[in-house]
Formats: structure tokens, sequence, C-alpha cells
């Protein structure tokens, strides 16, 4: 008996421990750890993502430069899908079968009880005719996108454009971005995304077992709203820009125009463009795919990565920082028979003109070689030709201070250095201790192995317009409705030039307009200074470069233009610049004393020869590595531009490629 009741008390003893056990158990499945509870959570609820629009981007005057038009998505849920006549539902988006079994296929392998993109990027008119019968084909749902849209079809460099997220955009966003989001590519697009993409809204949905939706989960409490993205007002004048890009139609170059005052660009013309609409909707592939065989690369944003020797433009910057050396004086004078002799070398003043006696703001004014060469020789010989390394290093800094050979820091991704030789570089080349002054001489009128971007010729223009300092460049003035303007971009720097310094060189640079080489291009009313500049090319025609600014006393505008293969720069550059100059500061254009009008300049063509800018230009012009050619887009170009030697397609891409590798 007491066997039993021993026995007893054991199994009581062994199943409360057991229940313990449970217990316990469950109240760490329940309260302490959550894996659980999210597992659960997951089944019942479901979040849905709303994107929101992009911020539009205004021109300085509110103008709409880029703007959202809704476009719309087909979803499908796989397993929602109830049987229904594929023949009908393919007529009705204009697919064949085939094409929907691979989208269907898609579409189970990537969740089969969770919605993806079945069809994308139907118009409003498109998806108007589909909504009417959507309903018949349940698991087919409909979703709203914004893409954008360019009203005026101007600035495509400038604004860039938006595409799929890649899967590096994925990742390097840390779970931001999800397949089928748009991200910014290029331009503004890329460089203000997180601005212009706005907050996405998460809307959470209840469903059950087989994912069909339930209503919303605890009636909305913990969904988000989404937030579009702020607006941006750009710095660009809509007026010029659209004058700019009629301009430089049919030409290769660009044309920037800063404001002195704020460091914001008015003008960002990069010819050949494109419309940026070509880059939306459903042929944005086969769009892409166009421009890109385009031999004159229209994606090339020439105003800050195509490099130029700044030619002429670069002798007042030279005359300064001698200025400031006190190496010479305004008064200093030259005798220039038609060239310079630096040591056994012979330069050539422009066409061999003889120009007599000359000081710096006469210098300018005929732009005599002879004159900059002499100061430049000055420069690098005031402590003995031994010392030219430690000179050249110092004048080397003083030109850095102006911002070439570095980047301005442009808000803009992409932008190039440009070139400012270094003493290392000539001392691979002539051995340390083995060059001189003579030696690099060229660089005292902007050639040899110096090469500036649009963009910083035009700030060099701000730098004298504002007598020794530049703000920062800028494309975007203000950011959202606050009107947001960076720090950076209010910051005076001073390049270390005494103000006192630029009057000569501004005197100089007035008369280039006034009775000198650009006086085809002086504006009525307006006192505008400038420098011409003709930059040679040794595979062609050499650039025409213009730079200025005006009006001479608080000056509102600066800019620079480079016409390609197009010569002296006062029978391109000067011309286009004054119009653009003119009607910013005027709103209209007057009839010149000249005859130059700009619908003769609009009109002109002034493109190389396809072949010849293929065997030549992309690489040692612009300094542009060009792209492998393939043979859809080489045919293309022998059947436009001529194939004389009758070679087959492939002796064409390899005759071209092994001259471009040269």
């Amino acid at each position: 008996m007491n066997s039993f009741f021993e026995r007893r008390y054991v199994i009581a003893g062994i199943f409360i421990t057991i229940i313990i056990v449970l217990l316990a158990r469950l109240f760490y499945i329940q309260i302490i750890d959550d894996k659980y509870a999210i597992y659960a959570n997951s089944n019942v609820r479901r979040p849905v993502i709303h994107n929101p629009a992009r911020g539009p981007i205004l021109d300085r005057n509110g103008k709409v430069l880029v703007e959202n038009v809704p476009y719309y998505d087909i979803t499908v849920t796989p397993n929602l899908v109830k049987p229904f006549d594929t023949v009908d539902f393919c007529k009705l988006l204009g697919i064949d079968r085939a094409e929907f079994n691979k989208r269907w296929t898609k579409a189970v392998k990537y969740n089969f009880s969770q919605s993806s993109i079945f069809e994308k990027q139907l118009s409003a008119t498109t998806y108007a005719s589909i909504q009417e019968r959507l309903s018949e084909f349940t698991g087919f749902l409909s979703s709203t996108r914004y893409l954008r849209s360019y009203p005026d079809s101007v600035a495509a460099q400038f604004l860039g454009y938006i595409g799929e997220v890649t899967d590096r955009d994925m990742k390097r966003s840390n779970g931001y971005y999800h397949p089928g989001d748009f991200i910014g590519v290029t331009g503004v697009e890329k460089s203000y995304e997180p601005v212009l993409r706005g907050q996405r809204g998460v809307e959470i949905q209840m469903v059950d077992s087989r994912g069909r939706p339930k209503g919303k989960y605890a009636n909305g409490l913990y969904d988000t709203a989404q937030v579009a993205g702020q607006r941006l007002t750009s710095s660009l004048d809509l007026n010029i820009q659209l004058l700019g890009e009629k301009l430089m139609k049919n030409k290769l170059g660009s044309i920037v125009a800063i404001e002195p005052s704020t460091g914001e660009i008015l003008c960002y013309v990069s010819s050949p463009t494109y419309d940026p609409n070509l880059m939306v909707g459903r042929e944005r592939g086969n769009n892409a795919a166009k421009l890109y065989q385009n031999v004159y690369d229209p994606f090339l944003v020439r105003p800050i990565q195509a490099r130029y020797p700044p030619g002429s433009s670069f002798k007042p910057l030279s005359a300064l920082i001698a200025l400031q050396e006190g190496i010479i004086t305004p008064q200093t004078s030259y005798y220039c028979p038609g060239y310079y002799q630096a040591g056994n070398r012979r330069i050539p003043c422009n066409n061999g003109e003889a120009h007599g006696l000359v000081n710096l703001s006469s210098a300018v004014a005929k732009s005599c070689n002879g004159y900059f060469s002499m100061v430049f020789q000055k420069i690098m010989d005031r402590e003995g030709g031994k010392q030219t390394e430690n000179t050249f290093a110092d004048w080397r800094a003083n030109v850095g201070k102006f911002g070439l050979g570095t980047k301005l820091g442009l808000d803009m991704p992409g932008e190039s250095r440009g070139n400012v030789p270094t003493p290392l570089y000539y001392d691979n080349i002539y051995k340390r201790g083995g060059w001189r002054s003579s030696t690099i001489v060229s660089l005292a009128i902007g050639q040899g192995e110096l090469l500036a971007t649009p963009l910083q010729l035009a700030n060099i223009e701000c730098t004298i317009a504002n007598r020794g300092f530049y703000y920062k460049p800028h494309l975007i003035k203000a950011i959202g409705a606050q009107n947001i303007i960076k720090k950076e971009y209010t910051e005076r720097n001073y390049v270390g030039i005494d103000s006192s310094y630029f009057k000569p060189v501004i005197a100089g640079m007035q008369a280039v307009v006034e009775d000198g080489t650009a006086i085809r291009s002086k504006i009525p009313g307006i006192i505008m200074c400038g420098k011409t500049g003709t930059a040679q090319n040794p595979h062609g025609e050499a650039h025409s470069v213009f730079v200025a600014f005006a009006p001479r006393d608080n000056p509102k505008i600066a800019i620079a233009v480079v016409v390609e293969n197009s010569g002296e720069g006062a029978h391109w550059a000067a011309p286009i610049a004054s119009f653009i100059v003119e009607k910013y500061l005027k709103g209209s254009i007057s009839t010149r004393e000249s005859g130059i009008a700009v619908d003769y300049f609009a009109n002109a063509n002034r493109l190389p020869d396809t072949t010849f800018y293929l065997h030549h230009a992309p690489k040692k012009v612009r300094g542009i590595t060009p792209k492998k050619l393939k043979a859809d887009s080489v045919s293309k170009i022998q059947k436009s531009a001529g194939n004389k030697n009758k070679k087959t397609t492939s002796q064409f891409i390899a005759a071209i490629n092994k001259k471009n590798d040269e």
C-alpha cells in the first residue's frame, strides 16, 4: 500500500515537471523570443509600398524644366489568379502568348503569393482602355507610378535621367530600393537623388493563408504616408538655355554662363544634345541604343568632361600672376616683330602679325603671343635656369588657385580636373634638370599640355569680373519650399591677386571687343570684356574659343563658348557668346552693325566628317577614351560617311579601333 502511494507521487511529479517545462517554453516563445511572433505576423500582414512622385525641377524664374506624369503598371499575384481567357488577355495588353508565358513564369518564380509587375509603364490613354476590363481577370491589378516629363525638351545633360535600380544600387541602399524602383542615373537627377526621391509610404494589409487581402492591419494605425520629393530650383535661365541649344545645333562644343556675384550657372549647353523625353517610357532602351551609336557622343557632358587647350583665353590669367609676382607692371612693353624667339624655337604671333610696341593692355587686346611668351619666361627665369623646376611649381600653384587642374566641385557627377602639367611630368620626358622655360613656353599662350573644361574657363571669367575671387559654381540655387541654399555656395574663394592688378587686364579685354579681334561681336549699349582664343588642334581645324563677362562694371554674366573644329575664336565662339549675353541682359537681340545674326549661326553646320572624327577627335583632342565600335553601329557609320576603301565591316572596325588605341 505504501509503495502504491509512493509511485503515485512520482508519477504526479513527472506530470507536474512536464507541465512546468511546457509552460516555461510557451512563456519563452510568446514573451521572450520574438522570432515566432514575427513569423506569425508575416502570415497575416503584408506591407504594400507606395512610391511618391519625384520632386519637380524649375528654372531660376519658376518655369518647369521637369515634371511628373502618371504611368500605370499591371501587377499579378499568381496564387490569386483564376482560370481566364489568355488569348483575350493578350490582345488587351498587346502581347503574344509566348510573351505571356515568359512573364507568367517570371512572376511565379519571383513569389507565388506576392504581386510583381506584369506589364509596366502604360500611358494614361492605353491604361484607360485596359482598366474597364481588368476586373475580369482575377489576380491582376493596377498600380500608379510617376515618370519624368520634360515640357521644353531642354538641358538633357544638365538634368540627366532616371532608370530602374540595379542590383548594385539595391545593395548600396541598404534595403531602401526594391526591384522596379527608379533612381537618378545621371545629371542633377543623380546628384540630388536623396532630395528628389521623397519618402515612400507603407500600407500594411491583412491577408489570409492564401494571400488574399482582408483589410488594413490595425485600421491603418501603423501605416506611413508617402512624402513627395522636394522641389529643386535650378540656376538655369530657360530663355538663354533654349537660345544656346539653338545656336549650337549641328556643332560640337559647349556654352557655360555663370552669374559672377553668386556662382549660379545660367546656361549649360552641351552639343550635340538630345531630347530628354527619349529616356522615358517603354522605348527608352531602344532610344538609348541609338544615342550610344551616335559617333559624336551626345551623352558626353562637354561643359565638365571635355578638355581643350584654353588658347589665348589663358593670357589674362598669365598676366595677372606676373603682376602679382612683381615680374611686370602695366607699363611693361615689348616690341613684337611678328614672332617670339625662345631659345632655338620661333613662336609666331597670330597669323604672323607684327604688333610692334605693345604694353599689357594692348597685348591683351591684340592677343600678342610674343608679349605673353616674354612674360612667361621672365617668371620662369627669375631665379635662374637651374631653378626652373621650383619656379614652375610656384607658377602651377598660382594657376591652380583659379580652379585649373582641379575639380571645382560642381553639383554634378563626372567633372574633369582638366590638366596643368606637374614638374614630374616634364622630368619624365626630358629628365630632371633637362628642361627650361623655352621648353615649356607654349604654356604661356594656353597651349601645350594645358587643358581646361569650359566650366573652368567660365569660372576664370567670374574671377576676373569679381576682381579676385569666385563663388563655387553650382546648378541648383535652392532646395525645397524653404529655398535652402548650401553654405558652400555663399563663400568667396580668393585667388591671391590684388584687386588693383585687374584694371589693366580688364581694359585690354574691353578693347578686344571694342576694336580688337572680337569687334564683330560688339553689343550695342553693353560694354562686354572678352578674349578670343584659337585652341590648336593637331588633328584638324582649331577649336574656336571665346570667354567674356558683361557689363564691365557690376558684371551680371560671365561666359565661355567652345565650338570644336571651327577655327579662330572671333569667327564662331564670340558671336554665339554675344547673343547669349545680350539676350540675358536685355531680353532680346538687337541688329548688329557687323551684320551678324542669330539665324546664320543657328543654321550653320560645323560638324566634322564622321570618319575623320572617329579617327582623331574622341581621344587626344578632348581627353576622352573612345568606346570600341560594334558591328551594328559601324554599318550605319559606313553608310552615312561613305566607305570609299570598300572595306568589310570587320576590317572597318579593326582599322578604326586600332587607330583609336594608338
